[in-house]
């Protein structure tokens, strides 16, 4: 992997450290001040398709999975939608030796909290997800989704009531932030990510960039929720290996 932005020098970052790729992706100081911090990680072709065979999984590569792997190494809580969850088949985050410590000293838990984002409440609650994560599964969900679906998820999950109708974000990320989760993570899917980005909550981007072309009618990393104006971000880390390139990108200062 190297660098292109900022430029390398010859006393640059190894990349292939994981220490180093933290050091690229690490939270502002903000966080640190008890302010949170939303970035989203996401992956694409170059012609925008945010899946391919209907999984983002397929868009992947060796060292966007590495980096996939520190930014969440780096957070507190995984904001995820419940479509996302049952299309990837997701598991609970795990610990990781190499951020032990690091995770310790800042106070965090050994590894990131999942936090589903559902409207409907169709969850496999036998899932391993709910039966073994080693911190407590977040489910965030609106006052009218169905009841005994709220009751059953409350026995195997920490319950987020936030908004009727559809799930107010803002509301759902302040509850996080008051249970000390400021460094947050978000992958998507594209539904969730549009919807953040739309209520003006993103802070920071992480786009993988495939050197692939699939065509075909998959959505792009946002999807569906219209946008009120386009919201300008700016470009402060660019890393490449084998034709993919990762992009860290940061919303613009007021």
């Amino acid at each position: 992997m190297r660098r292109l932005i900022p430029p390398s020098h010859p006393d640059d970052l190894d990349l292939s450290s994981l220490e180093a790729l933290a050091e690229v992706y690490a939270y502002p100081d903000q966080v640190k001040r008890g302010r949170p911090w939303l970035r989203a990680n996401m992956v694409s072709g170059l012609d925008g398709a945010a899946k391919l065979g209907g999984l983002s999984e397929e868009l992947s590569s060796e060292a966007d999975k590495r980096i996939f792997g520190v930014l969440r190494a780096l957070s507190d809580v995984v904001l995820v939608g419940a479509e996302t969850v049952r299309a990837e088949g997701y598991r609970p985050a795990r610990a990781r030796a190499d951020f032990a410590a690091a995770r310790a000293a800042a106070g965090q838990a050994p590894a990131p909290v999942i936090a589903v984002v559902s409207r409907s409440l169709e969850l496999d609650l036998d899932a391993p997800l709910f039966t073994e994560p080693l911190v407590p599964t977040v489910v965030i969900t609106t006052e009218d989704s169905p009841a005994a679906a709220r009751r059953a998820v409350a026995a195997r999950a920490d319950l987020i009531v936030a908004g009727r109708g559809s799930v107010e974000l803002s509301r759902a990320l302040a509850e996080l932030t008051a249970r000390g989760w400021t460094r947050q993570l978000t992958e998507g899917g594209p539904r969730l990510l549009a919807q953040l980005a739309a209520a003006d909550l993103l802070d920071e981007l992480c786009l993988s960039l495939a050197p692939l072309l699939t065509g075909g009618d998959a959505p792009r990393i946002l999807h569906g929720a219209q946008m009120p104006d386009a919201q300008r971000m700016r470009l402060v880390s660019l890393i490449e290996q084998k034709g993919f390139l990762f992009t860290r990108y940061c919303r613009t200062a007021e």
